[in-house]
């Protein structure tokens, strides 16, 4: 049992440093706000730590926990209980239904659930009904686990294995970043997700101020209206789609805070240019659920002097670049140490992103890493010879149209220069002259858009064999709620041009 985290909790037993802001059930417009100390903290976590302990299991395997709670408190409290208590924890997403259920019980069966009584009737339910169920705890490592979901872009969900030590890595990196003892957090991401869930972790072990609050407060303005705050000294999170709302609706509140943190998925250029024009203290971050978050920060200064890459590596994690030959075999290591990124040339080799960091996962579950194996990403990408980290895309994205290689990041980038589409998704189809074909999946701006306009502004700035030889023009471009792209879905909505 973690008895340190305990004794720190009675430690400082009046600490307030909790808060949650969330819209009243009835009215759905008037502001709750409930504020929380240790001593409230301590208590839950204590009747938490009772429920555990009265599980019987096999003592050969650890317990496991799914927390599925919405309310923000039920969650912090099961999940440090889980914690001290050294259970294999499972966090999961409260929206999820009968499908995805069925994905999470295939491979995993709790012994405790954390969760309203229509969910867990829900898990029961699904539970009833699922086949071929794996051993709980096969090819696990011995310490307790925090299971983190994640879909990636195709939709089907696995969970990250962490650890108390991955996570509290990926905490110091970001302290060190920043240069900052204490780090206040503004969370409007969901506690499950590990984007949520690190702002807590942050603010948590540096004795910070945590503040969450449901975006759709944000979202309908009452923030602004209704909550006196002070931001200055707060980090927010958000995805680029978040971003782009709150810079259409409230520009001026997002400018009070102390820095805006921005990952999820690639930002438009215009979107960038935007932020800048409002002095929004912009950090573009690059890191995924394996890494516990951001492992590469561009800080705000840097980024309103005109910067637009993803920024430096953090302290916590060192990134190789690894060369990928034109039939997509990986090959040789451009081999790049902190030195090297600070003093010399780097020669702007693109390559595989591959990531050694104490925040790595230790496997997906129920399969730990191989030890000797290193985690090259899907990511590519190269330095420049100051060490900033430049993404160029997802190399399974990547189109080979007449032996050419076209990185969809750029094409969308540009179309979405020309302010004429909401959304756009650069993809490539089967094409038997080329290999594959561009094509543009995009939302115009305005319902009697002009796409012969659109390919007008672009047809300058890219290379021919870069162009969209089609586009599709749909009401919406599927993407989750962080902004990522479903493929699977986004597949069936080009198979009729593709066939």
């Amino acid at each position: 049992m973690k008895d340190d985290l305990l004794k720190y909790l009675k430690s400082s037993i009046n600490r307030d440093w909790l808060q949650h802001y969330s819209l009243d059930f009835e009215s759905n417009q008037e502001i709750n706000e409930a504020k929380y100390c240790n001593q409230e903290l301590y208590q839950l976590i204590q009747d938490r730590l009772a429920e555990i302990s009265a599980i019987t299991v096999n003592q050969s395997q650890q317990l496991v926990v799914f927390i599925v709670e919405k309310n923000p408190l039920n969650f912090i409290t099961a999940f440090l209980a889980g914690v001290i208590a050294e259970v294999n924890l499972f966090l999961c997403d409260p929206t999820w239904k009968q499908q995805e259920w069925q994905q999470v019980l295939k491979l995993v069966i709790p012994d405790l659930v954390y969760a309203d009584r229509t969910t867990q009737d829900l898990i029961v339910k699904v539970g009833d009904t699922v086949k071929n169920k794996v051993d709980n705890q096969s090819n696990l490592p011995e310490s307790a686990l925090i299971m983190i979901p994640t879909g990636g872009t195709s939709g089907k969900i696995r969970f990250a294995m962490h650890s108390w030590d991955t996570l509290t890595a990926s905490v110091t990196g970001f302290k060190d970043y920043f240069a900052c003892q204490q780090i206040n957090s503004f969370c409007t991401l969901p506690l499950y997700h590990v984007s949520g869930l690190m702002q807590f972790m942050r603010s948590f072990i540096t004795q910070g101020n945590l503040v969450i609050c449901s975006y759709k407060i944000v979202k309908t303005k009452q923030i602004t209206l209704n909550i006196t705050l002070n931001i200055q000294d707060y980090f927010i999170s958000l995805v680029p789609t978040q971003l782009k709302f709150l810079i259409e609706s409230i520009p001026d509140w997002l400018t009070q805070f102390k820095t805006v943190l921005l990952g999820g998925a690639p930002a438009a250029r215009s979107l960038l240019d935007t932020a800048r024009e409002y002095n929004i203290a912009i950090a573009l971050t690059y890191g995924m659920t394996e890494t516990a978050s951001g492992i590469v920060t561009l800080k705000p200064q840097d980024f309103l002097a005109g910067n637009n890459s993803s920024g430096r590596v953090l302290s916590h994690a060192e990134i190789t670049m690894v060369a990928v030959s034109r039939d997509n075999e990986v090959s040789e290591e451009v081999e790049v140490t902190k030195i090297q990124r600070q003093t010399e040339t780097i020669n702007n080799k693109i390559g595989l992103i591959k990531i050694s960091s104490g925040s790595l996962c230790l496997g997906y579950y129920p399969q730990s890493f191989n030890s000797i194996q290193p985690f090259i990403t899907d990511d590519l990408g190269y330095f420049d010879n100051q060490g900033y980290l430049h993404l160029v895309g997802r190399n399974s994205l990547k189109i080979i149209t007449g032996g050419k290689n076209v990185f969809p990041i750029e094409v969308e980038g540009v179309i979405y220069s020309t302010k004429l589409v909401k959304d756009v998704c650069v993809v490539g189809i089967p094409d038997q002259k080329w290999g594959e074909a561009v094509i543009a999946i995009y939302v115009p701006l305005k319902s009697d858009h002009n796409l012969s306009l659109i390919k007008q502004k672009i047809k300058s700035q890219l290379a021919n064999y870069k162009l969209p030889k089609i586009w599709l023009k749909v009401d919406s471009i599927p993407r989750n709620n962080r902004g990522k792209i479903n493929y699977q879905k986004l597949k069936a909505i080009t198979r009729p041009v593709a066939d």
